[in-house]
């Protein structure tokens, strides 16, 4: 029987970042449904008690940039520890994510999503503007007219309802992988993902 992952992430999230062609390659190796849920977490982080990078202790942040060093290096994949556009405003990346989800499909939904995270972290672009958002659908071969159907009440309204779902879900930290109500934060949880999926 085929699996249904629900991915929770944040489009501007480097840690999304290290996994999500992974993530994407796995879960299609195993026949899996994703739906792509990008999430509001500073209204998760209210609940759950996380806190937004800036209020973190020095410590924790130091140890944060040791850590996407390591994953950057042993993963093997291009990452600017310390990108131009970076923190960012997530609300309309994700939005538009959702937008492309609902017209296009979740295959079309991963894609840009890579596509956003590549944009913050190899590609230093910013990712809160219109203008990089309206290149990166035309970079991926999606319809312009995205762009402004991401502004619609409709979708404001999928991204309430997955912010929800997350919280609803205990959801704490992107990415989080759901299957069959068992969560694996983390990129660094793929191998537990993979057996998951294999075991079912």
């Amino acid at each position: 029987m085929n699996q249904t992952i629900d991915y929770y992430f944040a489009p501007q999230s480097p840690w999304t970042y290290l996994g999500h062609e992974r993530f994407a390659a796995l879960a299609q190796a195993a026949r899996a449904t994703v739906r792509v849920r990008p999430v509001d977490f500073g209204k998760v982080f209210a609940v759950s008690g996380g806190l937004p990078l800036s209020k973190r202790a020095p410590q924790r942040q130091a140890y944060r940039l040791q850590e996407l060093a390591r994953f950057r290096d042993f993963l093997k994949l291009p990452l600017n520890l310390q990108p131009r556009y970076f923190p960012v405003a997530g609300d309309d990346a994700a939005r538009l994510i959702l937008a492309v989800d609902l017209q296009d499909g979740a295959s079309a939904a991963l894609r840009l999503s890579g596509a956003v995270l590549a944009a913050v972290w190899v590609q230093q672009r910013d990712i809160a503007s219109a203008q990089t958002l309206a290149q990166l659908l035309s970079e991926s071969g999606l319809p312009a007219d995205r762009l402004a159907q991401s502004r619609s009440q409709t979708v404001q309204q999928e991204y309430d309802a997955y912010t929800q779902a997350a919280i609803d879900a205990a959801v704490f930290g992107a990415p989080s992988y759901c299957i069959d109500g068992e969560i694996f934060w983390g990129q660094d949880r793929l191998d537990f993902v993979q057996r998951k999926l294999a075991a079912t």
